[in-house]
């Protein structure tokens, strides 16, 4: 059987309140994440770090690319519909 040091009772109510403050720093943590305003920022940021670099230059490269699969879809879309007209 293992030794076990028999704890006060100033220490077990010490543990008990660093648990609860670290419990509550995590609490209000998640609640500041879980808001709307910041989601909603997060996804402008991370949308805004899709176009432009670092350096606050647009990413022309993937501009052109996704661009490029737009006109892509578009014109495939155009195709199907021509063909199912003619039916």
């Amino acid at each position: 059987m293992s030794e076990t040091k028999a704890r006060t009772a100033e220490q077990i109510e010490a543990d008990i309140a660093a648990t609860r403050a670290r419990l509550a720093s995590t609490v209000d943590e998640l609640v500041d994440r879980a808001h709307p305003k910041n989601v909603a920022k997060r996804q402008v940021e991370q949308a805004k770090s899709q176009v432009f670099d670092e350096t606050g230059q647009l990413r022309t490269q993937k501009i052109v690319a996704v661009a490029g699969a737009v006109v892509g879809l578009v014109g495939v879309l155009l195709v199907i519909r021509r063909l199912v007209g003619r039916r």
